[in-house]
């Protein structure tokens, strides 16, 4: 399996190489040259495997230049009972006969991230420890990527992470799992302004080829391949759980900000897995959606974008957009980056009335919106019902995705994150406190240690340049 870029001005690399890297060298997306077929009868065997087996199943098919036992020793210690709480690891919950839950939120961060970086953490020690490189991660958050990346590279040889989040724009539950790391290797940078001037650091020190070389600068967005190849696992699990045969289809409703999550699961319809609609949901921040009913991608300037009570997806700049436009256009590399130099410029693109707009029905995607009062409504609705208790960003996937709802279809909303990281809308919606896991008791009330800055690029490089002198632990 070889990989590619989706502006076309890379060639072709491995899967170890451009692991470390984030951005392909002309500033677009890696995307593997082709999709991993597989059969009804695959899924037939498959059907049964643990997920510690589908998930070496799955990943072996895009990292195919890893040893194969190796690979399996990775994937099976990351995907322990003990650190997802579970032995399903991601479990189905079942409200009613055709409406589930897919609980992505066991590991150690409560959030669905954890199952892709971990994976990302152990495959990086991997890699590193064969060269006996460095590498430096610069990443953005907007709530959950950075603990999720912070607590799978905390303490790991020759990994230093640097992560950027908006300061006091995510909840204090999320800032505090951040913040409180003492870690030596572990850098947070408050940065004054939202999540978008965050991620737009990240790439514009990616796309300085010199800066990133010499200071060995990845990445642990969802720009990088391996975490969306990850995240493709539990879109089979689900299936798997869901149904009890391979000739049934199933919907996945899921909460969208950046793209990747929905775009896993993009990948696994292409690979023959039988979804037969991507339910996108977004909250006020509704680019996304908006492309999907007019053909219209218009990424919001900093002003533009809300801060809401789903934070995580407080994003208007949706980084993995480009690799479904990039399958949208029949892999025209050229014609992406022609959509993409307006993008780049702040500006948008409008596929209305062409030929690839007619395309787009194809793929599966139906996209809604939700708002404040919209999911402290669903969170009501399922808790009184149910007995299920969710957070804000599930809110709005189920309120999207039961719009959508199909007799006979098995709906699975996937879950974003545990309810106790959002407790204030938790409280608002039910009227008392979400259930804090063990050890998590008294987060918010420990030490914090980060640093402010301004959107500033060259500032953060120099943060970068200033830590870096120090050798990694």
């Amino acid at each position: 399996m070889r990989y590619v870029s989706t502006r076309g001005g890379m060639p072709p690399k491995k899967f170890s190489k451009i692991l470390l890297g984030g951005l392909a060298s002309d500033g677009g997306l890696a995307m593997p040259e082709t999709y991993p077929e597989i059969s009804p009868a695959l899924l037939d065997e498959w059907r049964g495997l643990s997920y510690q087996e589908l998930a070496f199943e799955i990943i072996s098919r895009f990292a195919t230049d890893i040893p194969v036992a190796d690979l399996r020793n990775i994937v099976g210690r990351t995907y322990t009972p003990a650190l997802f709480n579970n032995e399903e690891v991601t479990p189905l919950k079942t409200l009613e006969p055709g409406l589930h839950i897919l609980g992505l939120s066991n590991g150690p961060t409560l959030a669905f991230k954890d199952i892709a970086m971990q994976l990302l953490g152990n495959l990086f020690e991997y890699t590193l420890a064969k060269t006996g490189e460095v590498l430096n991660i610069l990443g953005a958050t907007s709530g959950d990527t950075g603990p999720s990346a912070e607590y799978a590279m905390r303490g790991k040889r020759g990994l230093r992470v640097f992560m950027l989040s908006p300061q006091g724009k995510m909840s204090h539950f999320q800032t505090a799992q951040m913040f409180s790391l003492q870690d030596p290797n572990i850098f947070n940078i408050a940065i004054q302004g939202v999540f978008d001037d965050c991620q737009d650091i990240v790439k514009a020190v990616s796309n300085d080829y010199g800066f990133k070389q010499r200071y060995r600068i990845g990445t642990v967005n969802s720009i990088n391949w391996a975490r969306i190849a990850a995240q493709i696992v539990y879109y089979f699990k689900g299936y798997f759980a869901a149904t009890h045969s391979s000739t049934e289809q199933v919907s996945f409703a899921v909460p969208s900000g950046n793209f990747g999550n929905i775009c896993a699961g993009h990948v696994a319809r292409m690979m023959g897995l039988p979804i037969r609609k991507l339910i996108l949901a977004t909250n006020e921040n509704e680019v996304l959606d908006e492309f999907f009913r007019t053909g219209c991608y218009r990424p919001r300037a900093t002003a533009e974008t809300v801060h809401t009570s789903s934070p995580s997806m407080d994003i208007s700049k949706a980084s993995n957009f480009e690799r479904f436009i990039f399958d949208l256009t029949g892999r025209d590399a050229g014609k992406v980056k022609e959509l993409w130099r307006a993008v780049d410029k702040g500006g948008a693109f409008d596929l209305a009335g062409s030929p690839l707009w007619e395309k787009v029905k194809d793929f599966g995607f139906v996209s809604g919106t939700s708002n404040h009062q919209a999911r402290i409504a669903t969170i009501c609705k399922i808790y009184e019902q149910y007995g299920q208790l969710v957070d804000p960003h599930t809110a709005d996937g189920l309120k999207v995705g039961m719009e959508y709802r199909e007799a006979g279809v098995p709906l699975i909303c996937l879950e974003t994150a545990l309810p106790v990281k959002f407790s204030e809308s938790i409280v608002e919606a039910i009227g008392h406190e979400p259930t804090r896991p063990a050890g998590y008791e008294n987060l918010e009330s420990l030490p914090q240690r980060y640093v402010v800055m301004n959107a500033d690029t060259d500032a953060v490089k120099a943060f970068v340049v200033e830590q870096t002198s120090r050798p990694a632990e």
